[in-house]
């Protein structure tokens, strides 16, 4: 799996909108961050465009992130926010120039589209971290880990194990993002490839007997089978029925799992949460599930 260059002070990195629209001033404390990082900060002029829910039509969404995929100056993308969108961008953007220069992509949520297809067609990891419209709100260590990961640092995080684990330690590159996206790339050219890596679950507003739905298409696809092992981060703000589904998203998960033998570690501080750390996709990464806590590094 190839490595973008790392950055290092100086460098020009850019925001822009794929999917939901965004007021710069919604984004001006990341500006400020990144800048404070040694970085210069280029705004995308989706920034601010509406069209419905969208940061402007998919021909002006498109256009933008194209202009960033091939300025070779730009060492990094991030997407400013998730929502809807990415998808409908997704089928006319050109790899060309980015392939010759490869950088990093950064976001989560929607932006998973992207981060599988990196991964699943060209090769390529990427950042599964936190986005601008998010910084103000994130933990200090949730924006030290993106900053890290983007200069090259090693990725090292504890936290305490969930009831609901399957000790075990587990190797291998991780892959991933939002189930609900993933469960939408199946049967098309970006659906990720799963065996023998380490595979990352999160979700926002769901509802409960969806995640059923969705656990088990990716399990009927053989997205669990020789797998490494599962991570599963925030599930948040589950929505049920008034008849109760009767189980919790991570009850739901862990039932599906439960004929295979890979360790299964809940809890990880990624996802929609405040406490959103930083995941290179495509890496190696080592996770060791234990009794009271569990660590990973990657």
């Amino acid at each position: 799996m190839y490595r973008p260059p790392f950055l290092k002070q100086g460098d020009k990195v850019a925001i822009t909108a794929p999917a939901r629209c965004i007021e710069q001033e919604e984004i001006q404390f990341a500006i400020h961050v990144l800048e404070g990082w040694g970085l210069q900060v280029i705004v995308g002029a989706t920034i601010g465009k509406k069209n419905h829910q969208l940061s402007g039509t998919d021909a002006e969404r498109t256009k933008d992130f194209q202009q960033f995929l091939d300025d070779t100056s730009v060492k990094a993308i991030f997407a400013a926010r998730g929502g809807y969108g990415t998808v409908r961008m997704m089928d006319n953007l050109l790899y060309t120039k980015f392939l010759d220069h490869p950088k990093w992509i950064v976001g989560f949520s929607d932006i998973t589209i992207l981060h599988s297809h990196l991964n699943s067609v060209m090769g390529i990891q990427s950042l599964h971290a936190t986005m601008p419209v998010s910084f103000e709100k994130n933990t200090p260590e949730a924006i030290q880990s993106l900053k890290d990961a983007l200069f090259g640092q090693s990725l090292e995080y504890h936290f305490s194990s969930h009831p609901l684990n399957r000790n075990g330690e587990m190797h291998g590159e991780v892959v991933g993002g939002n189930l609900s996206l993933l469960y939408s790339l199946l049967g098309t050219k970006t659906l990720l490839l799963t065996t023998g890596k380490i595979l990352f679950l999160e979700d926002l507003d769901e509802y409960l007997y969806h995640i059923d739905r969705m656990i088990t298409a990716l399990k009927r696809a053989g997205k669990f089978q020789g797998i490494a092992g599962l991570i599963v981060g925030g599930m948040t703000d589950m929505n049920d029925n008034r008849m109760p589904w009767g189980k919790t998203a991570e009850e739901i998960i862990r039932e599906h799992v439960a004929e295979y033998s890979f360790p299964v570690c809940f809890g990880f501080p990624a996802g929609h949460i405040n406490d959103n750390r930083s995941i290179v996709l495509g890496r190696e990464a080592k996770v060791v599930v234990g009794e009271g806590e569990c660590c990973f590094k990657g």
